[in-house]
């Protein structure tokens, strides 16, 4: 197993690999299966991402604090009002139907994780439709996403009980903007520069549910982490690099995690859980 990012460039240009394969290749090893059974999983799971997404209605949760956000966002998409453009649009709408769907119990996919369910799908579907990607390629980029979000887990964490919010959202917004640049023909380099920026630019982010639901501030906190993807996918695609090399950042969210009062680390007893809207809707 891999300990490093950087453990995995060095192996994939010993091997002559892409990022994706060397992937694949440790879960067929993990899994004692063949390519062919392990990319089919992957290519399943993105299934379930597509089916979830077009599977979304107009419901409210079981405690009525969300609902409904996935067709106001539609509905402003279809009037060519947003001014972050159709792609952008597009991916706002998709991550608050997805974090909804969670919050209204339906079928998602954990990308990392429930809470964060909405910005890998968010991004790599519209990407999908958006620029005629091949869908054998977005399952590739679900690989350099899945081998990204392993490396964070094993060197920091993917659980807001334990890292905050920066754990659950700022992981799946490096993952996306990792296996975003991928698709978009970006080197390994850019890769990591895109997730390193991502993830840095989420540091310190708090886990504070309101009434300890995965519902308030988390489902808007998916559109932030996946619209994040988007633009540190672009500065690396620019050239512009991270400063801080990729394994540093993981390594700094680790810290900053393990240093953050537990109030902020999902217990609902800090930040915008404890806020009199927040207390009043927990009593």
């Amino acid at each position: 197993m891999y300990e490093s990012l950087q453990q995995m460039r060095e192996a994939c240009e010993e091997k002559g690999s892409a990022f994706w394969e060397l992937v694949m290749e440790e879960e067929v090893n993990e899994k004692q299966s063949t390519g062919e059974e392990v990319f089919g999983i992957m290519q399943s799971m993105y299934h379930a991402m597509v089916q979830a997404d077009e599977n979304y209605h107009d419901e409210k949760s079981s405690s009525g604090m969300v609902g409904g956000a996935g067709i106001l966002m539609e509905r402003w998409n279809d009037q060519k009002k947003t001014l972050a453009g159709r792609f952008l649009g597009q991916v706002m709408e998709r991550a608050l139907k997805m974090a909804e769907s969670n919050a209204c119990m339906k079928r998602i996919v954990a990308a990392p994780t429930a809470g964060s369910c909405g910005i890998l799908p968010a991004v790599l579907i519209t990407y999908h439709r958006e620029e005629n990607c091949p869908e054998e390629q977005i399952v590739q980029g679900l690989f350099v996403a899945a081998g990204i979000g392993g490396i964070i887990a094993q060197r920091a964490s993917i659980a807001g009980a334990q890292g905050g919010c920066q754990a659950e959202i700022g992981s799946a917004s490096a993952m996306a903007a990792g296996a975003l640049t991928y698709l978009r023909g970006g080197n390994l380099q850019q890769i990591y520069d895109a997730v390193a920026l991502a993830l840095k630019g989420l540091l310190g982010l708090v886990c504070d549910p309101v009434a300890g639901l995965v519902e308030v501030p988390c489902v808007k906190r998916n559109v932030i982490g996946a619209v994040n993807a988007v633009t540190c996918s672009d500065m690396a695609m620019a050239g512009i690099q991270s400063f801080i090399p990729v394994d540093q950042v993981i390594d700094a969210m680790d810290e900053i995690g393990r240093n953050m009062p537990c109030q902020y680390r999902e217990t609902s007893e800090g930040g915008l859980a404890a806020t009199p809207a927040g207390k009043a809707v927990s009593l």
